[in-house]
């Protein structure tokens, strides 16, 4: 069993050691598996990933101040290398649970910006048909199951798709994405017990970004290590630079190769940071500039753009390549979502009530 490294404050923005490089294409499993693009290739489709979160959420911060978004938003901003590296490591015959910080989980599993953007505006060509808003992104046929809005709510839904996945003899892996937060919930330990006991394929991945919402991980948590404990439940934990997308794909390809082994359950707490408040509404008073400031020189997207120079595999005109296919992304799934439809109010009830039940008029 692997226990997490030693524990850092919240001031501390960690150790800059990165994991061994992977050389994997999304969709395989095993840690080291071979890219049909060379690791050169796959860096970029990395960064592309990364930066497609990042400008995403940027827009979402410009449609919110205009009131086109309406609503609780929370933002992925400084956390896009935990949503694209675990990514990765899973196929499109696993599954996703996540939290309701979910637009990087949703657009790394590959729900489109289009849809993702239609479901933010309330339209029914989002994901959700225009009703769950940025909390409640869900989309099946991605196995992406579900933003959401309870803190720790998703871990027993990930549980239950494991469980079923077992019973069913099918060799799936379900990944369930959670917050340092979800520690302090009864849900989290019941999960992790059963998970353990029953031996399920479950890959638990907590986004430790040192806050529960206003609150620091040293005045709720009395064990900050998060791994250390999980490991107390019998499965094998460690702990990752979550700021780091190569490291992040390399443990969780470990973890997803462990699992498919039949080993059980695996937990990675990925230490990692928002750069934004904990929601729009947040006015994020809680935390020193200067902190910030520091996880901010250890941005995930700074640091593999930073080493792809380095080796000389990124220069500035691919760079504004990347740069200029995500705009146009970004720039048609908002036009695409300005003239998407609204429900209807004959429609309110529909998934509401049974097939049986008078429809509105």
């Amino acid at each position: 069993m692997t226990v997490a490294r030693p524990t850092r404050t919240r001031k501390d923005p960690g150790s800059p050691k990165s994991g061994r490089k992977a050389r994997t294409k999304k969709g395989d499993s095993g840690a080291g598996a071979p890219s049909r693009r060379g690791a050169a290739g796959h860096r970029r489709d990395l960064l592309e990933a990364m930066l497609r979160i990042r400008r995403f959420e940027e827009r979402c911060v410009e449609l919110y101040s205009t009131a086109k978004i309406r609503g609780f938003v929370h933002l992925y901003i400084g956390e896009e290398a935990v949503a694209v590296g675990v990514s990765e490591a899973l196929t499109a015959d696993d599954a996703v649970v996540s939290t309701y910080r979910e637009h990087g989980h949703a657009l790394a599993r590959g729900i489109t910006a289009e849809s993702v953007m239609a479901e933010m505006y309330g339209r029914t060509t989002g994901c959700s048909g225009g009703r769950g808003g940025s909390m409640h992104l869900f989309d099946a046929s991605r196995r992406f199951y579900g933003g959401n809005a309870i803190v720790a709510g998703g871990l027993p839904l990930a549980a239950g798709l494991a469980l079923a996945d077992r019973m069913r003899g099918q060799d799936r892996v379900t990944c369930c994405f959670f917050g340092d937060g979800a520690f302090a919930e009864g849900e989290f330990h019941e999960t992790a017990n059963l998970a353990a006991l029953w031996r399920l394929p479950l890959l638990l991945v907590c986004e430790n970004n040192l806050y529960a919402m206003g609150t620091a991980l040293e005045r709720h948590e009395a064990q900050t290590d998060l791994a250390m404990r999980a490991a107390s439940y019998g499965m094998v934990a460690w702990a990752v630079d979550g700021m780091d997308v190569e490291a992040v794909e390399h443990a969780a390809r470990r973890a997803v190769e462990g699992i498919r082994g039949g080993t059980g359950p695996h937990f990675l707490e990925l230490r990692t940071y928002r750069f934004r408040a904990h929601s729009m509404y947040d006015p994020d008073r809680y935390r020193h500039k200067a902190e910030i400031g520091r996880w901010k020189e250890r941005d995930p997207v700074g640091l593999l753009t930073d080493r792809m120079r380095e080796n000389g595999e990124l220069g500035d005109k691919e760079r504004a390549r990347i740069e200029q296919r995500v705009a146009d992304e970004i720039d048609h799934a908002v036009e695409a979502a300005e003239e998407g439809p609204e429900e209807p109010v004959g429609h309110l009830l529909h998934h509401v009530t049974s097939s049986s039940s008078r429809a509105v008029s």
